[in-house]
């Protein structure tokens, strides 16, 4: 009986060894490897918060249609301060020949 203990147990130990060995290499593996995913779960999460922060801001910025209706109503103050701009160029024209007459007439 302790014979074949001693022939079994040299196979046994080389086999145990070599599991361990392979336990060992895939341990290591997985480590690595969690190390990595730990890296990119980070890097994730710092782009969706990046990510929510640009979303937050464009929320608050104008729509296309918003930026339409304010280029309509330029045109529109424009139009009227072109109307406003030919009115006063009437009425200065108008007080500078009153003034030119005013000057060109003796006083009374």
């Amino acid at each position: 009986m302790i014979d074949d203990i001693r022939n079994w147990s040299g196979p046994l130990a080389s086999l145990l060894a070599i599991a361990s060995l392979i336990y060992t290499w895939i341990t290591a593996r997985s480590k690595i490897n969690e190390q990595r995913l730990g890296g990119h779960e980070r890097k994730l999460t710092d782009h969706d918060r990046r990510v929510q922060k640009l979303e937050n801001e464009v929320s608050h910025l104008p729509r296309k249609d918003d930026v339409h209706e304010l280029r309509v109503s330029l045109a529109e103050v424009k139009g009227s301060v072109g109307r406003v701009e030919e009115s006063i160029a009437g009425t200065d024209r108008t007080v500078r020949r009153i003034e030119q007459f005013l000057l060109r007439e003796p006083s009374k």
